[in-house]
């Protein structure tokens, strides 16, 4: 009859043991999930992505999943450092869908140790587990998927083991002062502080950077202008209290940065040694509406020469080209008028890569023999394609080691310096050289990344004191990830705003927090957009054009994307081209025109 009563008296025999309870309880209080974020509801929090970004479905639990969504270079690889007791027992687990989707822990100080499968249509767990060697407190925990396989997606990720006590935050940073000051930078450093793993920097209240040292420099600022600085250390309890507040005033604008343009500029660039289906548009007929007027193009004779000609465009392709004696007229008319015209060097077929110093001096001499020639006021960067790229040991954009980046920076140093304060120089990127590098820089961490992205930052950084205007073309873009680790793409304002405020707030490169691309002033970005559809892919009607404006000068008429701050000094727009913005009617120009006056 009581068939199931013996079961029962040996189970409650064996819960009398003496201490056998109490050893159970002990064990599992001593097992915790130590993932940060394991169901990724804080979005990424935690976690360092090179292509991740959050969705509401499909989710194992929860609201949210992580999706990843792997290249034919990138393996779409996201990780997060856990800290962990020596020689330890930990079990990784997490629940994955997609194909090839690996689960894993490395710097395990014994065997790293990884799980996969191969498809999963549905969310499939797994799990593998690790001892932690005899010194081991940090291990690596990651997800990623397989190249160019297509989305997988993760969820409830967790490593269970022995917790660690993270103790008390650190004690508030002393000795805060500043150093070197720069119309756009300030230099800071302060005392070390102990058992501090971080240094979070504070401008008039805001974060601004994490840095692993006892210094930093905050770049991204205006000319003559006093900003507070506090510092406060981190580790993994916390972040300390801030520390006293240092005041420094930034020195006045060094010359060539502002170069007379008025608050807002309207910058085109005009077809002078081409036609195309756009029609040429003879100097003298650009309207004064245009404030900067870039002369397309200046081309090399061969890819690595540096020898750059000027050649204009011939009467069987422009039958109304005006004469070189009309043509330099004109550009002193237009100077006359308040207007800069800059030779622009490069384009879609104008690859330039200065491999040498011979290449470099070549660049300086011929480039400055066009300027002279013409009575030019400077000069516009518009290398694409393969001119720029990063060799796989260049991985620092502060200290860039490839010679075509090195070079590059050197030529532009020795024309700023050959024609002095009013030298104009503006850039002329593709996002992929520049905002993709939030994500990626160079070949990457783990090899087989294109070497291009990210290839303008050096550039960029190096000259931001001398550089007039940054215009990022904001077109023939693929997806770009942004400060909200969500991917924007073309056709409306919500691209632009994204693309300018990562300009204008500083981003980490390559997923890396402590190593921050500096944010540019306001003064010194303009937004690049195609003047109409037939000019470029990305091209937005007015109204997104007047929507952008409105949230990134006044943060009114957002949309979904929140901006890290308001930029009324925001410098204006730029378009490809002042050909097809003619051909269309005016449109961009007009739009300008009406929103700033």
């Amino acid at each position: 009859m009581d068939r199931f009563r013996p079961l029962a008296l040996l189970t409650a025999a064996a819960l009398t043991l003496p201490g056998l309870a109490a050893l159970s309880s002990a064990a599992r209080a001593a097992d915790a999930d130590l993932a940060r974020n394991g169901g990724f509801e804080a979005g990424l929090d935690g976690w360092t992505c090179t292509a991740g970004t959050t969705v509401n479905s499909p989710v194992r639990s929860g609201s949210s999943a992580l999706q990843a969504t792997p290249a034919g270079g990138d393996n779409a690889r996201c990780a997060q450092t856990v800290t962990v007791k020596p020689d330890s027992q930990y079990t990784l687990s997490g629940h994955v869908r997609g194909s090839y989707v690996y689960l894993g822990a490395s710097g395990t100080g014994t065997t790293d140790v990884s799980t996969w499968t191969q498809s999963a249509p549905a969310w499939q767990q797994l799990t593998t587990t690790f001892r932690t060697g005899p010194s081991t407190t940090k291990v690596t925990i990651y997800t990623h998927g397989w190249y160019g396989t297509g989305a997988y997606y993760a969820d409830d990720i967790s490593l269970v083991g022995p917790g660690v006590d993270a103790g008390q935050p650190p004690a508030a940073p002393t000795g805060l002062k500043a150093g070197t000051v720069t119309s756009s930078s300030v230099a800071l450093s302060w005392s070390s502080v102990p058992g501090a793993t971080s240094y979070s920097i504070h401008r008039d209240g805001t974060k601004v950077q994490t840095v692993t040292g006892t210094s930093a420099t905050v770049g991204g600022l205006s000319p003559s202008t006093a900003y507070g600085f506090q510092v406060s250390a981190v580790n993994d309890a916390g972040e300390s209290a801030k520390s006293a507040t240092v005041t420094a005033t930034t020195t006045a604008q060094p010359g060539g940065g502002d170069a007379d343009l008025p608050a807002h500029a309207l910058v085109g660039y005009l077809h002078a040694s081409f036609a195309n289906g756009s029609g040429y548009t003879r100097l003298a007929d650009v309207p004064d509406s245009w404030d900067v007027i870039d002369l397309a193009f200046g081309e090399p004779t061969s890819v690595t020469s540096g020898d750059i000609r000027f050649d204009r465009c011939p009467v069987t392709e422009c039958p109304n080209v005006e004469s070189d004696a009309d043509f330099k007229a004109a550009i002193k008319a237009k100077q006359a008028a308040g207007k800069k015209v800059l030779i622009s060097i490069g384009g879609q077929n104008g690859q330039v890569q200065l491999t040498t110093a011979a290449a470099r001096d070549t660049f300086v001499t011929s480039v400055s023999k066009i300027i002279d020639e013409y009575g030019l006021d400077g000069l516009d960067i518009d290398f694409e394609g393969h001119s720029l790229s990063l060799n796989a040991d260049d991985t620092d954009f502060k200290n860039p080691r490839t010679p075509v980046i090195v070079n590059l920076i050197s030529a532009l140093k020795a024309l700023k310096a050959r024609y002095g304060d009013d030298f104009v120089l503006t850039m002329a990127p593709e996002t992929f050289f520049v905002q993709l590098g939030h994500q990626y820089y160079g070949t990457g961490q783990w090899g087989g990344q294109d070497p291009r992205a990210g290839a303008y930052l050096p550039v960029i950084h190096a000259l931001r004191d001398d550089l007039t205007l940054l215009h990022v073309q904001d077109y023939n873009s693929g997806p770009i990830m942004g400060l909200d680790n969500q991917y924007h793409s073309m056709g409306g304002a919500d691209f632009h705003i994204a693309m300018t405020d990562m300009l204008l707030t500083g981003f980490p490169v390559a997923g890396n927090a402590d190593n921050v691309f500096p944010p540019l002033r306001p003064d010194q970005v303009a937004i690049g957009m195609p003047a109409s559809t037939n000019a470029g892919n990305g091209h937005v009607p007015p109204a997104e054009v007047t929507k952008t404006l409105d949230c990134l000068t006044k943060k009114t008429n957002c949309g979904s994307y929140a901006t890290h701050g308001t930029w009324p000094a925001l410098r204006g727009l730029m378009t490809w081209s002042i050909n097809w913005d003619r051909y269309g009617g005016w449109e961009f120009q007009r739009t300008f025109d009406g929103y700033f006056g």
